[in-house]
């Protein structure tokens, strides 16, 4: 395709929808909240996770929803706000928001806007390159975003003829009702970035968790240290060291991790299956996963390492910081180290309480320590901090009979993690787990029609033929 037509490869997405459109009947109807039509689903995150529901579930013939975002249009999900690394860490050749229609791919984009064959020449997808291609994306599919929006809070209602939805406050004031709602709220949906108490304890000014804006010319000539040895923390490392700063990155193993165990997941039978299996399996597989951490790849590795400024300290912890002479003072097992300013890259902390929208009923939403108990030597309190799911990606009770209600809010996150693997937090499984909670959404509204669906069934008298019944013999 020549450079620059973009125009031509959009005409070929609305070509390949339509020609991959069955089953094409609307079968959905309008239902009423407090006289006012009520969504059939909203969707909370317009990320790629959102997007892609959205368009699986639009595929599926169900219209009538919405997807929010507490961000500024352009501002979604990571990409061109905390993620420092210059490229994805995900091959290239892993497909994901196309949903399998060739021309929804990263690569025809790419190719559509750089010129034919630039993707063959490209290594890894340029970070600010998916960031573009996911508002291409959301544009070309006409996908019904709202930007500035943000959920506080979830309540159960009732819809004006009794059937049963969720009340959405947003932070305007204003209330959305839908029968279906999806958390599609990334990293912390279901918990916090987590830092040391005694590092959050420190000046706002002088600390920061990786998820954070940093203004990273600030530290120009600064000591900045860093705790943790992933990928992320060695990406905020090397932005200080491009800035001019000397880096320090502090790992509390021995042996920082070198390995990427999500590579080894990518296979059909543990993206596909792994949310079908006994307990102690997935608690066995997934939670080495995520007690092993992720690996920094090679590049984020030589990025850091190409500078004299960068040192790691590893089996050094920090166990105490405090303010001293106008400097950070990190106290570690071999002695204090002084820095201007502390970065922590220390990941997730998983706790459902801490969420606005789901404080107020966390205590009725059941863990996987409230459903598994694992054999000695295998017990882990943050592994049973996770939300247990059933097999619809939708929340349980922890008391049966408590809240049903929760059955319709589906969860599609990093906190998803345990009971399906790295469905909502990657793109390599988004080919396999997006169509899976798309379908469990769509299960849940039909269910609730039945008595409309059996009413319409017995109703359908569409004729195929008029019979000539002068040449019909009776009798």
């Amino acid at each position: 395709m020549p450079e620059g037509n973009l125009p031509a490869l959009e005409a070929r997405v609305r070509r390949d929808i339509e020609m991959t459109a069955h089953p094409r009947m609307e079968w959905m109807k309008p239902r009423m909240f407090r006289g006012r039509p009520a969504l059939d689903v909203l969707i909370i995150g317009a990320g790629q996770s959102g997007l892609c529901i959205a368009f699986a579930l639009m595929r599926d013939r169900v219209s009538n929803l919405l997807v929010i975002d507490r961000a500024p249009a352009g501002r979604e999900g990571p990409w061109v706000t905390f993620a420092r690394m210059p490229t994805l860490r995900s091959p290239k050749d892993q497909t994901g928001p196309d949903l399998g229609i060739a021309s929804l791919t990263f690569e025809a984009w790419y190719d559509a806007t750089e010129g034919a064959g630039a993707f063959a020449g490209l290594g890894l997808i340029p970070s600010q390159a998916w960031h573009d291609y996911l508002q291409w994306y959301r544009r070309v599919l006409d996908l019904p975003v709202r930007n500035d929006t943000e959920a506080v809070a979830i309540a159960p209602g009732a819809l004006d003829d009794g059937g049963r939805c969720l009340v959405v406050t947003l932070a305007s004031g204003e209330v959305l009702a839908a029968r279906k709602l999806v958390l599609a709220t990334g990293q912390d949906g279901t918990g916090e970035w987590w830092m040391p108490d005694f590092v959050r304890a420190l000046p706002a000014d002088r600390r920061a968790h990786t998820c954070e804006i940093i203004d990273f010319e600030r530290l120009r000539g600064k000591v900045v240290a860093v705790l943790g040895a992933g990928a992320s923390a060695m990406d905020n490392a090397s932005v200080a060291l491009e800035h001019g700063a000397e880096a320090h990155l502090f790992c509390r193993r021995a042996q920082p991790g070198v390995v990427q165990r999500y590579r080894w997941l990518t296979f059909a039978g543990f993206l596909k299956h792994i949310g079908e299996m006994p307990d102690e399996w997935r608690w066995r597989l997934v939670g080495t996963i995520l007690r092993a951490r992720e690996g920094f790849p090679a590049d984020t590795y030589k990025r850091a390492m190409a500078f004299p400024h960068f040192a790691m300290h590893v089996g050094r912890p920090w166990t105490d910081a405090t303010m001293e002479d106008g400097r950070i003072r990190l106290d570690t097992p071999r002695g204090p180290f002084h820095a201007d300013y502390a970065i922590c890259g220390t990941g997730i902390h998983q706790d459902i309480g801490l969420r606005p929208e789901l404080a107020g009923y966390a205590d009725k939403i059941a863990l996987w320590r409230h459903r598994y108990t694992p054999p000695p030597g295998e017990e882990d309190e943050l592994l049973g901090a996770y939300p247990y799911l059933g097999p619809d990606y939708a929340f349980l009770e922890r008391t049966p009979g408590e809240a049903p209600w929760l059955a319709d809010i589906h969860l599609f996150g990093i906190g998803s993690t345990m009971s399906f693997g790295p469905s909502g937090s990657s793109i390599n499984a988004m080919t396999t787990a997006v169509p899976k909670v798309a379908a469990a959404v769509t299960r849940g509204l039909f269910a609730g029609d039945l008595p409309r669906h059996w009413a319409s069934l017995q109703a359908y008298d569409v004729k195929q033929v008029e019979l000539d019944w002068s040449r019909i013999e009776q009798g």
